[in-house]
């Protein structure tokens, strides 16, 4: 579907890639990147391209400048539990997601890692849209700290170049569920999609291209009466929080999250060819971090005792704000939900953070899906993946009790 092709609204200018960059490279990538890709266009790379870079992107010297993303000294503890029974052959699983990664940790214990293509825990994955939900997080940290009044306080509020735009009327919370009303074309295949012009657009002098770009757009819809996907308005949340906080988002995420939490690695986020974290997109993280940060959201984001968000941030973030077309599915702030309670990060390709309350379950998966973006066929196996592991869930709990 259309809407599910978020990804890459700025994120790769190519240019010549030099001798001392490969070598800077360890020797496993290098073996990868023998016929990496030389065009920005993701969607149109083969899929031993896509296996190089996606395990790459940040070290390579011919694509966008990153920020890194700094972890603490202690990382948070991922015991092993004991091995999860599934009804299914994961090994068939994996193969058929084209998996690189799959962690499944219930109870804060890992019942389920295993690793594809190549990837290993010591390396990082990059994460499209699933930055999405960890941008959303932020905003709730920066409503929390004061550097953001109120979720209806208008967009140009805090940027100010957009005032006098259409998006005078858009307030943070249609913003971050896509319910803006602003008119916008993420249709990767058509060349006169907004993606496509804003990959050429000349931003004007002293204004971010993204900003330079978007105020320009018409409205489509009265804010708040029509969900349409947009990764450029997630790549503008981003901003937004940014001017709020003052600080790059790549530092506001390591003092919000990626320290308290307990990554155990650091984190890098490709940057826009204005110097601005691309927020919707394109965080490279290890696997066992995103499982990480799947735990830190189950557990209410608390640090201390205290959550880093509003206390109703999560009862609001991960339920259905807005209809999305699809039976029993819904739209938070930027995370996909579920009529059970449950809800998800996703990213093209297979990247993914499943998480279930209920039964204090997150699956962490990273993948490059062999037939394309959103390839619904691994898409629909994903969910049946995800009923298998509740179901296994479900019935040791069952045995349990009757123990």
């Amino acid at each position: 579907m259309r809407f599910k092709r978020a990804a890459l609204v700025a994120l790769l200018v190519v240019a010549a890639g030099s001798a001392v960059g490969w070598l800077s490279l360890d020797k496993e990538t290098r073996g990868f990147l023998a016929a990496f890709p030389t065009d920005r266009n993701v969607l149109f790379w083969k899929e031993s391209q896509r296996d190089a870079a996606f395990r790459a992107l940040d070290r390579l010297p011919f694509l966008a400048k990153h920020r890194v993303v700094p972890a603490g000294n202690t990382p948070s503890p991922l015991p092993p539990g004991s091995p999860l029974v599934l009804p299914l052959d994961v090994d068939a699983y994996m193969q058929g997601q084209r998996s690189a990664a799959l962690m499944v940790v219930h109870d804060g214990k890992v019942r389920l890692e295993r690793y594809g293509l190549g990837f290993d825990a010591a390396g990082r994955w990059t994460s499209f849209s699933v930055a999405k939900s960890i941008t959303s997080t932020l905003v709730g940290a920066a409503v929390r700290d004061g550097h953001i009044q109120s979720m209806d306080d208008k967009v140009s509020d805090y940027i100010q170049e957009m005032k006098g735009s259409a998006y005078d009327d858009v307030s943070i919370r249609q913003l971050l569920t896509m319910t803006s009303g602003i008119q916008w074309n993420e249709d990767y295949g058509d060349p006169q999609s907004d993606v496509a012009k804003f990959n050429n657009h000349q931003p004007e002098a002293g204004v971010d291209a993204l900003v330079s770009y978007l105020r320009k757009l018409p409205r489509g819809a009265p804010a708040g009466t029509r969900w349409l996907y947009s990764t450029g308005e997630t790549n503008l949340v981003g901003i937004l929080v940014s001017r709020a906080t003052k600080k790059p988002l790549s530092a506001y995420l390591s003092e919000k999250i990626w320290v308290p939490a307990g990554m155990e690695q650091q984190a890098t986020w490709i940057l826009s060819k204005t110097g601005q974290e691309i927020s919707g997109c394109c965080l490279q993280a290890a696997t066992r971090d995103f499982a990480r940060f799947g735990q830190f959201i189950l557990n209410g984001a608390k640090v201390n005792g205290q959550s880093i968000v509003p206390d109703d941030w999560f009862p609001q973030a991960t339920t259905a704000r807005t209809g999305i077309n699809i039976p029993g599915r819904g739209y938070g702030y930027q995370w996909w939900t579920y009529d059970d309670g449950t809800f998800a990060a996703r990213g093209i390709f297979g990247q993914g953070i499943f998480i279930d309350p209920q039964r204090k379950l997150v699956i962490a998966s990273n993948a490059n899906w062999g037939n394309g973006a959103t390839d619904p066929v691994a898409s629909a196996a994903r969910e049946v993946f995800y009923k298998a592991v509740q179901k296994a869930v479900d019935d040791e709990a069952a045995a349990g009790a009757s123990r």
